[in-house]
Parts: structure tokens; C-alpha cells; sequence
């Protein structure tokens, strides 16, 4: 009996072994699991599906070893920091007795303050829109309070753009401007500042003066009309204490200019507040000779114009000028007791 059961055993076991072939999981890998080639379905798995021999989840391919978190060594990296707006270079407040002009460094534009010596105040231009608040914190600084005059040379932005907020922060006696109007937003808001102030515009045209005590400021042009020419419709003041005079031109070029030379007008002046920011469209060589200025004071910024030009710049250093820029100096200040007159700069005296 013994001898037929052991055949028989031998012979189910060989029957079997390609089942238990089948069905075994064959061989893990270094994950502990391994791909299903054959007998899948038996299992709950599809041909080729990955699984462990411990019963856990299953996948198409092998779980990538997962790594220990590691901790940044380095510091978080900190916030850039803003870059601060540049520093304002308030002018010093000069002693009473003396006449003193400010050239506010307004970039490209035009800005300047004549106090008196009996303490009146007279504002020619204001720069652009962007830099009213700044000639405002200047007028502060020097402790103004009050102007006894406004002075629109014309109305370009560069000049006029800052007036409003002057108008809007001081008491504004007058206000002086030539018969010119223009349609931009700008010139608007400088109407409707003057309106709601409650003043109306004094026209200028030449000979025409500013009221004040112990100066004369008497305006040389506009002599004449110029249609589409705003630079031309320029106010050119000449302020003249005892023996020492300023003048300024605004954006005057040459037709005004020549209008001045043809008048007979006497344009002799100390200081002159060189026309169109130093462009070549001012300051012709007759003009320059009949002011023959010491100084010469430019009002100029960052420009893709050109200014001041470089031809302007050897002219006035022919004819024994000194050159003074805003851009380089910052806000310039010329001090005269009326025999003299002495400079002093918010970036360096000269």
C-alpha cells in the first residue's frame, strides 16, 4: 500500500508545482516586492503590476526610496531693502539786509525765489508738476510765508507745472503772466488754482513793474506777440538793486531776444539766468555781448535735449562768464549787498 501512496504523492506534487510556480511571487527585490508576470488575476493583480509579498499597496512601478528631510543649514536670505527717495538739499536762509535769489534745483525746469532786502518775496516759475511739493518745502525752509508776486513766464510745464501747489500752500499776492494761453491739463490747473485763490493775472508785456521796496523789477518782454511760440511770449524780468542787477529770460529765444536788442532797452545785468535751459535757441552772441553777465546761471536736469548745449557753454566762457548749473551745484543762492554778489550752493560753494 505504502509502495502505491508514495508514487501517487510524488506524482500530485509534480502536477502542482507549476500552480505553485505560477502563483508564487518569484523573487523580491531590494524594495521587497516585484512585478506580476503570470497567474495575475488569481491574485486581484493586472500583468506586470508591482506588488509586495506582505499584502501592502501595490503600484506600476517601484516606490522610489524615500529621504530623510534634511534642514536648510542656510539663514532664510532677508528682504531687499527699498531704495530711499534722495535727500532734498533745503537752501539756508539768508540774513536780511542783502538781496538774495535762489535758483531751486528743480531738474530740468525753471524755479527761482528773489527776496528783498526789506523781506518781500517774489517766485519766477515753479518746474514741472512733479516738483511743486519740492519748491513748496524750499519756500518752508526759507521761511516764507507770503509772496508779494508770482511770476508764469510762460506757459510750458517745465515752468508752470509746480504753481498750483505753490498757490495752494502760500498766500499769493499777484499773480504776473504774459497774454498766452495754452490747452494743456497743466495750464489748466494753473488757472483754476489762481481762480480759487481769488486773483486774476496781471498781463506782462514790456514796462511793466513789480511793485517793491528799494528793487526795481521791471519786466523787458514780451514787446510784441508770437503766435505759436510759447518760448518767445517769454516774461524777462530785470531786477536791479543799487549797483547790481539780475536777468531773467525765461525760455526767450532768439526773436525775443533780437526784439530786445532792436528797443534799444539797456539789458546790462550782473547775473543772467541763461534762456531755455542753455539751448542753443537763446543766448545768441549779440544778446550775450549786450547783457555782459559775470555770472551766468543755468537751470537744467537729466533732458534728452541736449541742454545745456555746448556751443552756449564756450560762448559764455568767451566772453568771461562763469557758468553756474543746477545740476551740478543743486540749488544755487547769490547773495549781493548791492556792490557785490557772492555764491553759495546746497552741494558746495562756488
Amino acid at each position: 500500500m505504502k509502495r502505491i501512496i508514495v508514487p501517487i504523492f510524488m506524482s500530485l506534487v509534480l502536477l502542482l508545482m507549476p500552480v505553485l510556480a505560477e502563483a508564487h511571487p518569484g523573487r523580491t527585490d531590494s524594495n521587497g516586492g516585484h512585478y506580476c508576470r503570470t497567474n495575475c488575476a488569481k491574485w486581484g493583480l493586472e500583468n506586470g503590476e508591482y506588488h509586495y509579498h506582505n499584502g501592502g499597496s501595490s503600484d506600476s512601478k517601484p516606490a522610489a526610496t524615500a529621504k530623510p528631510a534634511v534642514k536648510p543649514t542656510a539663514k532664510p536670505t532677508a528682504k531687499p531693502t527699498a531704495t530711499p527717495a534722495p535727500t532734498l538739499l533745503l537752501p539756508k536762509k539768508q540774513n536780511v539786509g542783502t538781496l538774495q535769489v535762489y535758483f531751486f534745483d528743480v531738474g530740468q525746469g525753471d524755479s527761482t525765489l528773489i527776496r528783498t532786502p526789506n523781506n518781500q518775496y517774489v517766485l519766477i516759475d515753479g518746474g514741472n508738476n512733479d516738483q511743486g511739493k519740492n519748491v513748496v518745502k524750499y519756500l518752508n525752509a526759507l521761511g516764507v510765508k507770503a509772496l508779494d508776486a508770482m511770476v508764469a513766464t510762460h506757459p510750458d510745464a517745465d515752468h508752470i507745472g509746480g504753481l498750483d501747489d505753490v498757490l495752494k500752500a502760500l498766500d499769493v499776492k499777484s499773480v504776473y503772466a504774459p497774454k498766452v494761453t495754452h490747452t494743456t491739463e497743466t495750464y489748466k490747473d494753473f488757472l483754476t488754482a489762481v481762480k480759487n485763490e481769488g486773483r486774476t493775472i496781471k498781463p506782462v508785456t514790456k514796462g511793466v513793474t513789480i511793485p517793491l521796496t528799494g528793487v526795481e523789477a521791471k519786466f523787458l518782454a514780451p514787446i510784441r506777440t508770437y503766435g505759436d511760440n510759447l518760448n518767445d511770449w517769454s516774461a524777462v524780468l530785470k531786477v536791479t538793486y543799487k549797483n547790481k542787477s539780475f536777468l531773467y529770460t525765461g525760455d526767450a529765444e532768439k526773436a525775443s531776444e533780437n526784439d530786445m536788442l532792436a528797443d534799444g532797452m539797456s539789458l546790462k545785468a550782473d547775473v543772467l539766468k541763461v534762456g531755455h535751459h542753455g539751448s542753443s535757441s537763446s543766448t545768441s552772441k549779440a544778446f550775450l555781448d549786450a547783457v555782459k553777465p559775470q555770472y551766468a546761471v543755468i537751470s537744467v536736469g537729466k533732458n534728452n535735449y541736449g541742454h545745456p548745449d555746448s556751443g552756449i557753454l564756450t560762448r559764455l566762457k568767451n566772453a568771461n562768464t562763469s557758468a553756474l548749473r543746477t545740476d551740478q551745484k543743486g540749488t544755487i543762492t547769490a547773495i549781493s549787498d548791492g556792490n557785490k554778489i557772492t555764491f553759495t550752493s546746497t552741494k558746495g560753494a562756488k
